[in-house]
C-alpha cells in the first residue's frame, strides 16, 4: 500500500512527461530532481524538499499544493 502511493504519483507525473527522482531518509522521502534538474529548495527538513512522510504502516502526502507549485517552477 506504501509503496503504490509513491508510484501513482511518480507514474502520473511520467504521464505528463515530467521525470521525477525520489530520495529517501525515513521518515521522509524528498524530491531529488525534476526532468534532471536537481531541487535545492527545502521544506520541513534540513535535507531536501520533503514530499512524504512515512510511518510504520501509512504514508502521508505533504503539502501537495507546494510541491506542484516547485514542479511548476523547474519545468517552465
Amino acid at each position: 500500500m506504501i509503496t503504490t502511493k509513491i508510484d501513482n504519483f511518480i507514474n502520473r507525473l511520467r504521464k505528463l512527461n515530467i521525470n521525477i527522482i525520489l530520495h529517501g531518509n525515513y521518515p521522509w522521502i524528498y524530491l531529488y530532481s525534476i526532468n534532471g534538474v536537481i531541487v535545492k529548495e527545502k521544506q520541513y527538513a534540513k535535507h531536501g524538499f520533503t514530499v512524504f512522510m512515512l510511518g510504520y504502516d501509512y504514508i502521508k502526502t505533504v503539502e501537495l499544493s507546494e510541491t506542484f507549485k516547485l514542479i511548476r517552477k523547474y519545468i517552465s
